[in-house]
């Protein structure tokens, strides 16, 4: 039986799920950490088929009940990476363990975090990264250091101590919520700025103190939709998935739906989204099995 992994349980992810598993071919499984931004929708007046109005998180929880009761599987868990096997099979990496798929949906929403640290944005591509798999090479025997507190900033340091001379978590004030490796040096003071004219040079910390340094990765919350994408090299645009009308990206096996992608930022929009992209994954599943 093919599998089909679903990173996020908002509307696109579990209008999918719905679509994909009354196909009756296929082991459908979502991977998630909570609500996302449906938790903000206080009042929901303007969604067909609801008399009163109805909250993001009643919607949240009925979508995945309904989405239970046919059998789709669901993991609480917190995704660090994607990467692709020898024979192109999308790998999901949590910090619990990895899964591999036939195909997969980013479905985890427009969600980025960014730190208001003065010198952060202007320095983006002049040595300030979000994607240590991609930008790793460059920093090569240098001084790096990853911005961050939980599980997915401990990955990109893990990544980045790979081919860097040096790395050090920076949590920017925040407590840490993941095991760190004796290896790998933690700094909690809060940043001030990141440093530099035409590159970084370093950044300054709480107190004063000057943290040299040539790249600053920023891994703060958890890895979004974008973020995942830019690890296996799919086309991002202005901070959104680069889809066609069938929500395939720029990878075969690879789908995204929702706000990720752009557009209309409205749960009837995710929802036709999930339904699209599950047609384009039974396709897909379709022709690779006819290619075997």
């Amino acid at each position: 039986m093919k599998k089909v992994i679903i990173i996020g349980a908002g509307p696109a992810g579990i209008s999918a799920a719905l679509y994909l598993i009354r196909s009756g071919e296929l082991e459908v499984s979502v991977i998630s950490r909570g609500i996302g931004a449906l938790a903000k929708a206080e009042k929901i007046e303007n969604y067909y088929g609801f008399s009163q109005p109805v909250s993001g998180k009643e919607l949240y929880e009925n979508g995945i009940a309904g989405a239970k009761r046919l059998g789709v599987g669901f993991r609480e868990e917190e995704v660090v990476s994607l990467s692709f096997d020898r024979d192109f099979h999308p790998v999901v990496v949590t910090e619990r363990g990895s899964y591999t798929a036939d195909a997969l949906l980013l479905a985890t929403g427009a969600y980025r975090k960014a730190a208001p640290i003065e010198g952060l944005k202007e320095h983006e591509g002049k040595g300030v990264s979000y994607c240590a798999v991609c930008d790793a090479f460059f920093f090569r025997e240098k001084t790096v250091c990853v911005i961050g507190s939980g599980e997915y900033a401990v990955h990109e340091a893990q990544v980045l101590a790979n081919t860097a001379g040096s790395v050090t978590i920076l949590t920017n004030g925040q407590p840490l919520t993941a095991r760190v490796p004796e290896s790998i040096p933690v700094l909690t003071q809060k940043i001030l700025s990141v440093n530099g004219a035409t590159s970084v040079t370093g950044l300054t910390l709480d107190g004063g103190t000057i943290f040299p340094a040539d790249g600053v990765f920023v891994a703060l919350g958890t890895a979004g939709s974008t973020d995942l994408a830019r690890k296996v090299g799919a086309v991002v645009e202005n901070n959104h998935i680069q889809v066609n009308e069938q929500m395939e990206t720029t990878l075969p096996g690879l789908f995204a739906a929702g706000d990720c992608t752009g557009g209309t930022l409205q749960i009837y929009k995710a929802v036709y989204d999930g339904a699209m992209a599950a047609f384009s994954i039974l396709r897909y599943l379709k022709s690779i099995t006819s290619a075997c």
